[in-house]
């Protein structure tokens, strides 16, 4: 009897194997809510997004300027096609910007203000999964109001040439281009508003639209200047600062020459890394807040 005894309790004793095992059970039931409250987060952000009647009317607003650049291309000399892909583009951008801005800047200070972010905080939320949650569904939010304009600009270039045009499908880059330099835009104004008032984070952040696409006058004018502490803030500011050169392409896609294979690549790897450091940024300075 004491030797069956014996025999049967290795059987039921914990081997490294199964409680490895058993952790990475656990591990991955934990990532796996993790991810759902993230992505219920999300899902209420773009449901507040699709809610506010701003969206409507900026989308609304650049579907306008499209016929009327549509207009002005009839009264021009075989420039229509130029004119509708130049402004088309150009106000997806500068419309897509306002609603990054505008909307960015609400997404933590509206839960503070109706002070539902102390019912989010005080469930098994973090707060970074809350500015992530609140970050995609923005982002899912830019991507539906940028394929609205994209798909209007094609139907008004399928309206012009009275039929397909190859450039239907070359200015789709362009667009996805737009869309990764929207998408680090939002990340700039989740990190301003993450400390600061909804008026100066979007003053902030539109100050970054606008330098950053200007990041190679920054290098030239770091490299010019006499003065020692001009460079080093030029310098400072060219490094920091994001360039949205890289997804500026609209002027190029309206004579018909559309960004490679590798610089659409790097240019997604850009704003991919981009943004995850200025969402790990917000993360760090808004889990410092007390909101006590």
């Amino acid at each position: 009897m004491s030797q069956q005894s014996s025999d049967a309790t290795p059987q039921t004793r914990t081997t490294p194997d199964s409680s490895s095992a058993r952790s990475a059970i656990r591990d991955s039931n934990s990532f796996g809510t993790n991810f759902q409250r993230t992505l219920a987060i999300a899902r209420n952000a773009f449901r507040e997004a699709v809610r506010d009647r701003v969206l409507y009317n900026l989308v609304l607003f650049v579907l306008l300027l499209i016929g009327g650049a549509i207009f002005l291309g009839e009264l021009s000399a075989g420039q229509e096609v130029k004119i509708i892909i130049d402004l088309g583009l150009s106000a997806m951008l500068l419309f897509g910007a306002f609603i990054a801005i505008f909307v960015g800047v609400g997404l933590v200070y509206k839960e503070i203000e109706r002070r539902t972010l102390y019912a989010i905080l005080s469930k098994p939320i973090g707060r970074g999964q809350f500015l992530l949650g609140k970050y995609l569904g923005l982002c899912l939010t830019l991507l539906i109001n940028v394929g609205i304009m994209g798909v209007g600009i094609s139907l008004a270039l399928i309206y012009i040439r009275r039929g397909w045009d190859p450039l239907v499908l070359k200015i789709w880059p362009a667009i996805l281009l737009i869309y990764f330099e929207l998408m680090i835009l939002t990340g700039v104004a989740l990190l301003f508003s993450s400390f600061s008032s909804p008026a100066l984070s979007a003053l902030m952040t539109f100050f970054v639209f606008i330098i950053g696409h200007f990041s190679g006058d920054l290098k030239g004018l770091a490299n010019s200047s006499t003065s020692s502490a001009a460079r080093l803030l030029f310098r400072a500011l060219y490094y920091l600062l994001p360039n949205l050169t890289h997804f500026s392409v609209i002027t190029p896609t309206a004579h018909g020459i559309t960004p490679d294979t590798s610089s659409m690549g790097l240019a997604a790897a850009y704003a991919f890394v981009y943004s995850s450091v200025l969402l790990a940024a917000a993360t760090l300075v808004f889990g410092r807040r007390n909101f006590k």
